[in-house]
């Protein structure tokens, strides 16, 4: 396995002895550009979870990034991680996974995104299955991701305006806290923070809420005034 680091270094490392202080310092395995007329959608990703940017090459690849970043389980996230190298038959095989999570409880999961309607063509799905193979005797847990409910995934997109900090004051944010309760509606809660002020200033510290957890809902619904928040414990 090889790792590439800032200073231009790459590490080399057995699979089988490789640990996660061995990405500290990484970087993406390939250069991603955006230019324009490209046919693939690529970018960097400001994640609220890791501080710096993560770059995605495709819209799907985005949707996943937007989920790990608000996945509060999720402590680390790196894309493209690292270069894989292994002999598969008899035939050398090579892959870059799309990204490496660091979970709370200790694990790492490696994430391979890929369209549902690819997975079918059996050379896509051996390309699949033997770093999945690989990764699992590791130790490691293995997903192949081909997109979750639409609805869910535009919520997050949305609540993700909310991610970082300063976007909102902290402020406004305890106020907001200390101003719902528990099974609250959106509009009623609305009404409660704005009490003495502007209306417009309510919707936003209660979507920092949402985003960080302390506040949540049923995001497979679209979010509106007749959307039930729950504090946390």
């Amino acid at each position: 396995m090889s790792v590439r680091y800032a200073d231009g270094s790459v590490g080399e490392t057995p699979f089988a002895d490789v640990r996660a202080a061995a990405f500290e310092g990484s970087v993406p395995w390939r250069e991603v550009r955006s230019v324009h007329g490209q046919p693939h959608f690529s970018g960097s990703y400001a994640s609220a979870t890791t501080g710096g940017h993560v770059v995605y090459e495709s819209r799907l690849e985005l949707a996943r990034l937007l989920l790990a970043d608000f996945d509060p389980d999720v402590v680390g996230i790196f894309a493209q991680p690292f270069w894989l190298r292994a002999r598969v038959g008899d035939r050398v095989r090579r892959h870059v996974p799309d990204f490496l999570l660091f979970m709370r409880r200790g694990t790492v999961r490696v994430v391979n995104v890929k369209p549902a309607d690819r997975l079918a063509d059996p050379k896509v799905a051996a390309a699949l299955a033997w770093p999945g193979a690989l990764v699992e005797r590791h130790g490691w847990e293995y997903e192949v991701w081909s997109g979750a409910d639409p609805v869910l995934v535009e919520n997050v997109r949305f609540l993700a305006g909310y991610r970082r900090v300063g976007v909102v004051g902290a402020a406004d944010i305890d106020r907001a806290w200390y101003s719902v309760r528990d099974r609250d509606s959106l509009a009623v809660a609305e009404r409660a923070v704005a009490v003495g002020r502007p209306r417009h200033v309510a919707r936003p510290p209660l979507m920092a809420l949402l985003w960080s957890g302390r506040l949540s809902t049923d995001l497979t619904r679209p979010l509106s005034g007749e959307s039930i928040l729950r504090r946390s414990a």
